[in-house]
């Protein structure tokens, strides 16, 4: 009974992630050559004062639920994940998730130095966009790859 609330806390965190994710990279990037810079300024403030309160509890929910799911189900998969393409792919995913919060940290971490800068900021969301793009891809895969 606890799996399917642990999965679907897990869904609604990636899609709460991923979503912000998408849109800072998709929608605002083509929206700052739309607006003057003062409004885009103002603009990238106001989200990432609220990202920067919002993500941890998302994260800590979409880690949290992940790591209930493979301690409940998936754990004798991972022990030996090459014996089996959920496993190994599952594995994969696991490893861009930590990737994720590695990068996650660090930009909280320049956040609170007063290092953050634009160029940081672009590195960070193309790669944890590049990241989520895959996982998404490897989570689908888990299910219907097969070797």
């Amino acid at each position: 009974m606890i799996y399917p609330l642990f999965l679907t806390l897990h869904l609604f965190a990636a899609l709460v992630f991923i979503g912000t994710v998408f849109f800072e990279v998709l929608f605002l990037e083509s929206i700052r050559q739309q607006l003057p810079a003062k409004v885009m300024v103002l603009l990238e403030q106001g989200i990432s004062r609220r990202a920067r309160q919002l993500m941890p509890w998302v994260l800590l929910v979409l880690f949290g639920a992940g790591v209930g799911m493979v301690w409940l189900r998936y754990w004798p998969l991972l022990i030996s994940p090459w014996q089996s393409s959920f496993g190994l792919l599952l594995g994969l995913k696991i490893l861009l998730a930590g990737s994720v919060l590695g990068h996650f940290l660090w930009a909280m971490w320049l956040f609170r130095r007063g290092h953050m800068n634009a160029r940081y900021v672009q590195v960070i969301h193309t790669r944890v966009f590049l990241h989520l793009v895959a996982i998404v891809l490897l989570a689908k895969g888990m299910f219907y790859v097969s070797w």
